[in-house]
């Protein structure tokens, strides 16, 4: 019994000896980090927001900034310092530190740098490739590789193609959901815009149309709809992550994750089997080019085939790019028009100017159709679908800027620091943006400064798909707003509230993958 008295003594003797250690390693480590970037002010953290622990966590003031904090805060941190970069260490798994940036020129010279002086931090972008690796998940020339296969297919021909698909799944919702109605009651926005952009994306992006009442039909072989598996895995990815294959089955939420990445898997290699086997020669969406990229007659010597997996990894990307993104904006573009509505009725009065004969818009319309285009860029620099980029500094360097008084900064940045481009303090930085917490879609229609503005980020890595979405905003706020009309559902329980209680439920958002609405119920009223 002594013994094994002295035996535990000495073992927490001995554990509590390396903990400390350790404890005092991450201390000096931690030092060491403040010190590298000069002490520049920011926040200071116990637990990384770089990691997916850290992420799990709201903002908890000096324990981590959590997967919200630039969402949340807008560009206040900046404004507090007086500097449009600030800095952010975190003591532990281990001294981690980044730069938080809102400032245009540093911006442009990171996103337009060449020989990868900034690249991505690939393993923050894991739990992008379950399905395979892809062109977001990349970097170097495996990115320029899936660059050049994709690129072809986001064409002039192809935005005609996105025009056209939208203006006739509107037309089918209108014709045939909608047919009928005087008011359309949607409580929830998403129930409507996830749909709209799903038949987008699968009609022009990989010529697979489906129809609204197709939409609710489990197909032969499946469990679940396309619709209802992409949506689950968008949702749980984080879950997938964490948690592993053995134990999915362990709670009713897990299970139903589980069965959505099988069912989304068997979806997207159906689709590439069906294309593979139609042979089709006219098509010229993103399923054709990855498949065409694949021929060998099309291959340059001594490029490699897409694998299996690459090719899925590519179209789930573009799928979750091209349907959860432009989903969550539309929503966001419904909500602000139904709490300005006299900018909804001076939209309505352009369209009118544009289309006086009341005929349904074509694609050459839509440079003429500015206002949809600008209301849809307004709710994308509100409600920016990814609210951070992250990269890494490849080498020591520094950042030079002005503060708020007009001085003159540098910034160090040593090898391996971390940096945010804060997509959300630039959409909302006063410097570039007047009044930037209002509603004003104006601001898109005369000059503009187009660096200030990424939703689709900048620079070499700019979102592909950037025109796609485009065309898809203009089509559907153009022929939604020239037939109905959008308002705030009045609910019992929120009688008595004011216009700002009102406008702060309706736009509540959080950033999980992307931005998106908490909850926003909206009725659609057919104009006379």
């Amino acid at each position: 019994m002594i013994v094994t008295g002295l035996s535990l003594q000495t073992l927490a003797i001995l554990v509590g000896s390396v903990s400390a250690l350790r404890a005092f390693k991450l201390f000096l480590d931690f030092r060491r980090l403040l010190a590298s970037i000069h002490h520049l002010p920011g926040y200071r953290t116990v637990l990384s927001s770089s990691t997916v622990l850290g992420n799990l966590f709201p903002p908890i003031p000096l324990f981590t900034l959590g997967h919200d904090h630039s969402w949340l805060s807008k560009h206040a941190p900046f404004a507090e310092r007086g500097l449009d970069v600030v800095s952010a260490a975190a003591y532990w798994p281990k001294a981690m530190g980044s730069l938080f940036i809102a400032d245009v020129n540093v911006i442009k010279d990171i996103v337009w740098s060449r020989g990868g002086r900034f690249p991505k931090p690939l393993g923050q972008y894991t739990i992008l490739t379950f399905f395979g690796e892809n062109i977001v998940a990349s970097e170097g020339n495996e990115w320029k590789r899936y660059r050049k296969i994709v690129a072809p297919a986001f064409s002039e021909r192809n935005n005609r193609l996105v025009w056209d698909a939208t203006i006739q799944i509107m037309l089918d919702l209108f014709d045939t959901m909608w047919a009928g109605q005087e008011e359309v009651v949607v409580n929830h926005s998403v129930d409507l815009t996830l749909p709209i952009a799903l038949f987008v994306i699968g009609a022009a992006g990989f010529g697979r149309p489906i129809s609204w009442k197709e939409d609710a039909v489990v197909p032969l072989g499946h469990q679940l709809t396309f619709k209802d598996a992409l949506h689950t895995v968008t949702q749980d990815l984080t879950l997938k992550f964490l948690v592993p294959r053995w134990a999915m089955g362990l709670t009713k939420r897990l299970r139903r994750a589980r069965l959505a990445f099988d069912e989304l898997h068997q979806y997207l290699k159906e689709m590439i089997h069906e294309r593979q086997e139609s042979q089709q020669e006219d098509n010229h969406d993103l399923l054709s080019s990855l498949l065409s990229a694949n021929d060998d007659e099309n291959l340059s010597k001594g490029e490699v085939k897409l694998s299996n997996s690459e090719l899925i990894g590519n179209i789930f990307i573009f799928l979750v790019a091209g349907h959860e993104t432009t989903a969550h904006t539309f929503s966001f573009a419904f909500a602000l028009l139904a709490l300005h509505p006299d900018k909804q009725e001076e939209m309505y009065q352009h369209i009118k100017r544009v289309l006086p004969d009341g005929r349904i818009p074509t694609y050459d319309d839509m440079q003429s159709l500015a206002y949809s285009s600008a209301v849809f860029n307004e709710a994308l620099r509100m409600f920016p679908p990814v609210c951070t980029v992250p990269k890494t500094s490849a080498e020591d360097t520094t950042f030079t800027l002005t503060d708020v008084n007009g001085t003159m900064k540098t910034v160090v940045v040593p090898k391996g620091l971390g940096l945010t481009l804060d997509i959300v303090g630039l959409h909302y930085n006063p410097k570039y943006w007047e009044d930037p917490f209002t509603f004003k879609p104006e601001r898109f229609l005369g000059d503009w400064n187009r660096d200030a503005f990424l939703p689709f980020s900048g620079g070499y890595r700019g979102c592909v798909g950037r025109k796609f979405s485009e065309t898809e905003g203009a089509a559907v706020l153009t022929l939604l707003i020239s037939r109905y009309t959008i308002s705030i559902k009045d609910e019992p329980q929120f009688v008595g509230e004011t216009y700002e209680q009102r406008k702060a439920r309706v736009l509540d958002a959080q950033s999980i993958l992307t931005l998106a609405p908490t909850r926003l119920p909206l009725v659609f009223t057919r104009r006379t």
